[in-house]
């Protein structure tokens, strides 16, 4: 592509922590882009030079605004794309299918633009099928076919929201296309934006990928959270036990327990794959099913472990302060949602507890409709409380200063301690 051409530039739908490193990383590499997203907050942010996510600087928006970027509301500038990737959200419904309203209504205003000779690409985690089976149709109602008339690919996202280590450029990009002429033209796409882009000999095998990849990572959680359980029965511990294990250089992965699963992949995209097993082969995932089931339990097992902590200071949960330390559902960045600090405020709460918490990433947290009290300071959260629970281990929580407090710590994530913790 070059740049200065209306018609050559690179749209990008959905401008959350998936389109938007995508959209910067295209900036950056002098590709002209414009973004779209259905949200007006976040249209008019964006063209404020102020950014929404955790990776991206309010620096780097300005960057990409002093470069041409746009972001727009009015899906009609999509026909002046060359490629089109679509990255907006699939919630999971309340029978743990996937929600595609967004992918419907992304897919109708492309189709609504469409011109032929355009690559559309989807990057939103969904069944293996969506592309295909969802996408496609809704692309051809506008006369053009897909594989002959404008070029079709998925290509999964592999965002890992706060990691410093690897971002969208040093992150391989898996791309499968619906016909080879297809994957070619993707794959020619991703590699102005990353080092190294991975074929997939179909769409269904890229839309696979990451499914496998987070069902791989959440049957794993799932094992070393039930092992946390019987282990503290058994006076194990069995975070010594995990880094004893890793000096193993073969057939070890390490993975380590916590509170629950949080964020928006592991607990929810592995469903998307139980979920198309059952209704279209008719029976159970069950590797899945029983991870769900282990790491949804989890919120509920720190809840119990509090009541035992307190039980041996003789005191009931009914009225005692109890502090949350960290309610983000990932160490060092900001977002809060599915995070699995609020099933253990809203159990605590429900248990007639006084809750309490210190993140300093989250101004104000509200659950379940009850705003929960903010500590002014983690010393003096700890001084009030009489159990604290490390969640989420901020590299701006001072260890020394918690354990020093002398306050009972619950630690849900094996990084502190001493006489007075006890690890989940």
């Amino acid at each position: 592509m070059s740049r200065g051409k209306a018609e050559d530039c690179v749209a990008v739908i959905g401008l959350g922590y998936v389109g938007m490193p995508v959209a910067l990383e295209a900036v950056r590499v002098g590709l002209p882009v414009i973004g779209f997203d259905v949200s007006e907050t976040v249209v008019s942010g964006l063209n404020a030079g102020v950014s929404h996510i955790d990776d991206l600087t309010d620096e780097d928006v300005q960057f990409m605004l002093s470069k041409g970027f746009r972001a727009l509301s009015d899906a009609a500038a999509l026909s002046d794309a060359a490629v089109v990737v679509i990255c907006v959200p699939t919630p999971l419904d309340k029978d743990l299918g996937p929600n595609l309203e967004a992918v419907e209504a992304a897919g109708r205003s492309v189709a609504a633009n469409l011109r032929a000779g355009q690559l559309i690409v989807l990057e939103s985690t969904s069944y293996p099928g969506t592309t295909e089976e969802v996408l496609q149709p809704i692309l051809e109602s506008s006369g053009f076919k897909a594989g002959e008339d404008f070029a079709l690919a998925y290509s999964p996202e592999r965002i890992d929201p706060g990691n410093d280590a690897f971002q969208l450029r040093n992150t391989p990009k898996v791309v499968g296309g619906l016909s080879a002429e297809c994957t070619r033209q993707a794959a020619d796409f991703y590699r102005q934006l990353v080092d190294e882009v991975v074929l997939a000999s179909g769409i269904k095998e890229a839309e696979m990928t990451k499914l496998l990849e987070n069902t791989y990572r959440h049957i794993n959680i799932a094992l070393v959270n039930e092992m946390a359980q019987f282990c503290a029965e058994l006076e194990i511990d069995l975070w010594d036990a995990i880094r004893c294990a890793s000096t193993k250089p073969f057939g070890f992965s390490r993975f380590f327990p916590g509170p629950g699963v949080g964020g928006h992949c592991i607990p929810i995209d592995p469903n998307y794959l139980s979920h198309r097993v059952q209704m279209r082969l008719g029976y159970a995932f069950r590797f899945v099913e029983l991870a769900q089931e282990i790491n949804a339990g989890m919120p509920a097992y720190v809840v119990r472990r509090v009541q035992d902590l307190l039980n041996n200071q003789s005191l009931p949960l009914r009225n005692s302060r109890v502090l949350l330390l960290g309610v983000t559902y990932k160490a060092n960045i900001r977002d809060v949602r599915e995070s699995p600090a609020v099933d253990v405020a809203n159990a605590l709460n429900d248990l007639g507890a006084n809750v309490s918490y210190v993140d300093p990433l989250v101004d104000s947290w509200a659950v379940g409709g009850r705003e929960i009290k903010k500590m002014g300071s983690v010393n003096e959260g700890l001084n009030e409380a009489h159990v604290a629970v490390l969640l989420q281990a901020h590299t701006a929580f001072d260890h020394d200063e918690i354990i020093d407090s002398g306050t009972c710590i619950l630690d849900t994530r094996g990084v502190l301690s001493g006489p007075n913790v006890v690890r989940l």
